[in-house]
């Protein structure tokens, strides 16, 4: 029974990182990379688990700042560029009865 609350304690506790991590704004994101790229300098860590902070820490943010899924806006160099075959979505309201 002990060992099942610590399994569940690590599990809560992760969760809850992944979303404070998800939600967090991307640049509270970039800084909190970047802390913890210095810190882990020092440390042992694997390469993947390093170059996962390093990536992090040197993402350059999207058009808002707000997250890092978004393209920059139109007029920002390294614009996305959509395919000459993309068509608008079109949203037809139902009319009621």
């Amino acid at each position: 029974m002990h060992a099942q609350s610590i399994v569940v304690a690590l599990l809560v506790i992760g969760c809850g990182a992944y979303a404070a991590w998800s939600l967090m704004p991307a640049a509270a994101r970039r800084a909190l990379a970047g802390a913890l790229a210095n810190v882990t300098a020092r440390w042992p860590l694997p390469a993947g688990v390093t170059n996962r902070i390093n990536a992090a820490a040197n993402r350059t943010a999207g058009g808002c700042g707000g997250c890092d899924s978004c393209a920059p806006s139109p007029g920002a160099p390294n614009a996305k560029q959509l395919p000459a075959d993309t068509k608008p979505l079109v949203f037809h309201r139902k009319t009621p009865r």
